[in-house]
């Protein structure tokens, strides 16, 4: 079996947890670590587990929201912890703790789960996205990107389940008191996605044993949850209620199925 959780979603802070397997023998992953220790031991409490039950973590890049307290939670608790030279060389503290290394393109094996990762285009110095099996079904995970890039549907062509940015929308945006700068970064071609950008990717991704895609890395201030559920909704040809959102308060665990 394979199951995701997302602890926290948004610039406030971001963490997926991943689990493979079934019984006594499962396997988990942290995907991001963008939150204070204190409240990620209550959003993996809340989920039923606890950070020592971690077999490893991946840093998808070494924004703070995504990197948080990645360092010291692996160190403390000797878990493994994945990213790739760029991020580790970016990633304060990075060079000085002994990480694994990941790169587009190569397989990790981590217990029961096979994770790919690939590359995004984003301003830090490697991000890396992923994909999760355990060998049966299969988990894409994308955010933190300014455009989806044909590399990245390649990636996650055959996804089972998506947990998909759709950071904003851009007449929002526009309207919000951020200083110029910031807008263009958020709507450049290495900041995040729009609400249509996301949707128009849903259209490419879209397959027939496509069963969930969670909406993703909101921004608080120029986004809502019902403009991402109506443009998902219209690419996937289902109900805007059908396509769950997630947020800081993260949402609780979903199985990965195919849409038979």
């Amino acid at each position: 079996m394979l199951r995701f959780c997302s602890l926290a979603s948004g610039s406030a802070g971001n963490a997926t947890l991943v689990e493979a397997g079934d019984g006594q023998r499962r396997t988990r992953l942290l995907i991001d670590c963008g939150l204070a220790r204190r409240d990620l031991d209550e959003r993996l409490a809340r989920a039923g587990l606890a950070a020592s039950q971690l077999d490893a973590i991946f840093i998808t890049h070494e924004h703070g929201d995504h990197a948080g307290c990645a360092l010291a939670l692996s160190a403390s608790l000797n878990i493994p912890l994945w990213m790739s030279a760029g991020t580790r060389a970016a990633l304060p503290g990075g060079q000085a703790q002994p990480v694994h290394l990941a790169g587009d393109g190569r397989a990790i094996a981590i217990g029961g789960l096979q994770i790919q990762p690939f590359t995004v285009p984003h301003d830090a110095r490697e991000p890396l996205q992923l994909t999760c099996t355990d060998g049966d079904r299969r988990l894409g995970v994308l955010t933190d990107l300014g455009r989806v890039t044909t590399h990245a549907l390649a990636s996650l062509a055959g996804c089972h389940a998506l947990l998909l940015e759709s950071n904003h929308c851009p007449d929002l945006l526009a309207a919000s008191p951020y200083p110029p700068w910031l807008k263009r970064r958020i709507g450049g071609p290495h900041g995040h996605l729009s609400n249509a950008q996301a949707a128009q990717a849903l259209t490419q991704l879209r397959h027939e044993r496509l069963a969930l895609v969670v909406g993703a890395h909101l921004s608080e201030h120029n986004n809502r949850p019902e403009l991402v559920q109506a443009g998902f909704a219209q690419a996937l040809g289902c109900a805007p209620g059908d396509v769950p959102v997630s947020s800081r308060r993260g949402l609780d665990w979903f199985n990965v199925r195919s849409r038979e």
